[in-house]
């Protein structure tokens, strides 16, 4: 009791300074969660008391999100142009054939009138070498992806669950515990991406060619929508469980059917929360260009969580609970194992 009394002193005083690692932290105190108040049915209503008193966790998990992925930055960099080498270039496809017919010395008043058209040239942006290394900087971000999806998918589900949350403690610990498959699984999970996003665009551009390229942009459509609700169960489970990479994708697409319903509303909330971020975007751009940097990834992430983990505790978790116990201890074996 005088330790505990102790405690309190001493946290007593810190609260009368401002700590910037207690705001990510989550160590200032709140008035908590009363038990009655804690959700039990995670349906849409519930959805935004639940959001609501994370609202703040949302910001700070968006911020954190965006400088675990800081490799971006880079890439953001080397498109900007600041470090290419500009360089004047015709925007006309005849100004090269026109040139031509100027050199020949057919120079009148009409070719004269053409060449204000033909001959207009603009800067063009070369890549110089200074690009090519920043951009190689970027890819930095297959190590980074796993990593920071894996402690936003602890942070979040602990949200879910309403239980104690301190920010920076809880994301690396995640990390530190699952690194192995975050690396891993973070290198595939951007090359799954990045390969069906190529196929969409490639299949768009030769659309109408032959039944074969239909067939395969829609069904490139339907690959990159279904893995994009696999992903809402993969991290959760990375977390949870103690599952190989194979069993968690195959997990994860029984889960994205089972919880078609769920993840169909979840879908249509982010869409509906990106054009309303675009809305704004639109009518006032200062503010509007805020919404990435502190809401956007964090409530979509939290929308995923929100639809995906009751349907992993109904069907991996509760019924395990719920078989009776084996009189004999020593032949007891778990089905998972509680990463937290």
């Amino acid at each position: 009791m005088a330790n505990r009394n102790n405690f309190r002193e001493y946290r007593n005083k810190k609260k009368k300074g401002f700590n910037l690692y207690e705001m990510f932290s989550g160590g200032f105190d709140g008035k908590g969660v009363r038990k009655q108040d804690k959700i039990t049915d995670f349906n849409l209503v519930n959805f935004f008391k639940l959001y609501g008193r994370n609202f703040g966790r949302m910001i700070q998990l968006n911020l954190l999100y965006l400088l675990g992925n800081f490799p971006i930055i880079f890439y953001l960099f080397a498109r900007s142009g600041n470090i290419n080498t500009e360089s004047l270039a015709s925007t006309h496809i005849l100004n090269s054939s026109f040139h031509g017919v100027l050199l020949s010395g057919n120079l009148n008043p009409v070719t004269a009138a053409l060449n204000g058209v033909l001959g207009y040239r603009t800067i063009n942006y070369v890549p110089t070498a200074a690009t090519y290394v920043v951009m190689m900087l970027a890819a930095l971000i297959i190590f980074t992806f796993g990593f920071v999806n894996v402690g936003t998918a602890y942070i979040m589900r602990n949200l879910i669950r309403q239980e104690p949350i301190f920010l920076m403690s809880d994301f690396f610990y995640a990390i530190k515990r699952n690194w192995r498959q975050a690396l891993i699984f973070g290198i595939l999970d951007i090359l799954f991406c990045a390969l069906l996003v190529y196929d969409v665009i490639f299949f768009y551009y030769n659309i109408g060619a032959s039944f074969f390229t239909n067939v395969c942009f829609y069904l490139s459509l339907f690959l990159i929508f279904l893995y994009f609700i696999m992903r809402f169960y993969i991290y959760p489970m990375m977390v949870t469980f103690d599952l190989s990479i194979f069993k968690m994708l195959k997990n994860a697409l029984i889960f994205a059917l089972l919880g078609f319903k769920r993840n169909i509303t979840a879908v249509i909330g982010m869409i509906i929360f990106c054009l309303l971020c675009y809305a704004v975007l639109l009518m006032y751009v200062p503010l509007g260009l805020l919404t990435p940097i502190l809401l956007i990834f964090g409530t979509c992430a939290f929308m995923a969580t929100y639809a995906a983990y009751p349907k992993i505790k109904q069907i991996m978790i509760d019924p395990y609970y719920t078989e009776p116990e084996e009189d004999n201890e020593d032949d007891f074996e778990p089905v998972f194992r509680d990463m937290g």
